[in-house]
């Protein structure tokens, strides 16, 4: 039975694609570019070739507010899309295009502080770069960053990244981990879409266990990390994993509490296009670990995600999950609006 959804719902996993990206000439021949159509849909052209099509709600707020309001979400949090992360420029470019495209997501933030927040990103790829660059998103008025699950193959447990995440704890800024050229698509039939349904789940795991291996979680307890597409299979194998854990050495030796605790400090989205899948996420890390979420405006998105959580949950739980949790995260709206009212303007 269906249930009310709470009032100021969040929507914590959108993304945009700026509608302008600067100029190609000079950069490296990866770089994205936006070309707009004549009916209000755009191609992301990446390597000269046609990389997504996209339409107007990808950069236009009031096409999103409008959608926004037919499904009952009060807020949404945007993030870039993920191919502009970029990790395989160099660190000039990668800086360049991160600039660029948090410069957008700022200014969408500071217009519309009451409806949007905002993740940036930064150039992993120099992760001490990428740590100086932090400072700026926060004082942008950015939530936090979105980054991938490995760095143009670097596993996220690399000790290079300590100044990222060192940084994002110290400024109070979220990362969310967001699946990206996924390991496996080789293995699979090359159907259109495949990739995404079945290879970035298990992309996302692998990202989680080498976060979870690597002690980041433990040696920086205030450190906030969301998986999004719910964790992917993450929750599916932490029997297995506490299993190995109690068997004790090697994995033992990684954390010192079982995986399936220690995988209640991450965050989670809802984006698992189940009920019976929800319902196991919150059983597995409680409803205040998770976060509403849609994948906005591209087609694998959950199409109702206040709707779908409503139903799959308690009330309390939907609660949490579509407004409790995100509001901790983002802030109070209000205090927000008169924040953003105090430093439009700012520089990033």
């Amino acid at each position: 039975m269906a249930i009310a959804t709470p009032p100021g719902a969040v929507d914590f996993h959108t993304h945009i694609v700026p509608d302008v990206l600067p100029s190609a000439e000079g950069r490296d021949s990866r770089w994205p570019s936006i070309v707009l159509q004549s009916d209000d849909t755009a191609q992301v052209i990446i390597s000269e070739k046609l990389f997504r099509r996209v339409d107007r709600r990808s950069w236009d707020p009031q096409s999103r507010i409008a959608d926004m309001q037919d499904h009952g979400i009060a807020h949404q949090v945007l993030s870039p899309m993920p191919e502009l992360l970029s990790y395989w420029f160099n660190g000039s470019d990668g800086e360049a295009i991160c600039r660029a495209v948090n410069r957008f997501i700022a200014d969408l933030v500071t217009a519309y502080p009451t409806r949007f927040s905002g993740f940036g990103m930064v150039p992993l790829q120099e992760p001490e770069r990428a740590a100086r660059m932090m400072t700026d998103i926060r004082d942008a008025g950015l939530s936090g960053v979105e980054i991938g699950t490995h760095i143009d193959g670097m596993p996220l447990s690399d000790p290079s990244l300590e100044p990222f995440f060192a940084e994002a704890e110290r400024l109070n800024l979220t990362v969310m981990v967001h699946a990206l050229h996924p390991a496996g698509t080789e293995r699979v039939a090359k159907l259109p879409g495949l990739a995404g349904a079945a290879v970035f789940p298990l992309e996302t795991a692998l990202a989680a266990v080498a976060l979870m291996t690597s002690g980041v979680l433990e040696k920086k307890p205030a450190l906030r990390i969301v998986l999004s597409h719910g964790g992917g299979a993450l929750p599916v194998i932490l029997p297995r994993l506490d299993h190995a854990w109690h068997l004790g050495p090697p994995l033992a030796q990684t954390m010192s509490v079982p995986p399936s605790e220690l995988a209640r400090r991450f965050y989670y989205d809802s984006i698992v296009y189940g009920e019976a899948a929800l319902r196991l996420l919150v059983e597995t890390v409680g409803a205040e670990r998770i976060v509403a979420g849609s994948d906005y405006p591209f087609r694998i998105m959950e199409d109702d995600p206040a709707g779908f959580v409503a139903r799959a949950v308690s009330q309390s739980a939907a609660d949490k999950i579509l407004f409790e949790t995100p509001h901790t995260i983002v802030g109070d709206l209000q205090e927000r609006q008169a924040r953003f009212d105090a430093m439009r303007g700012a520089k990033i």
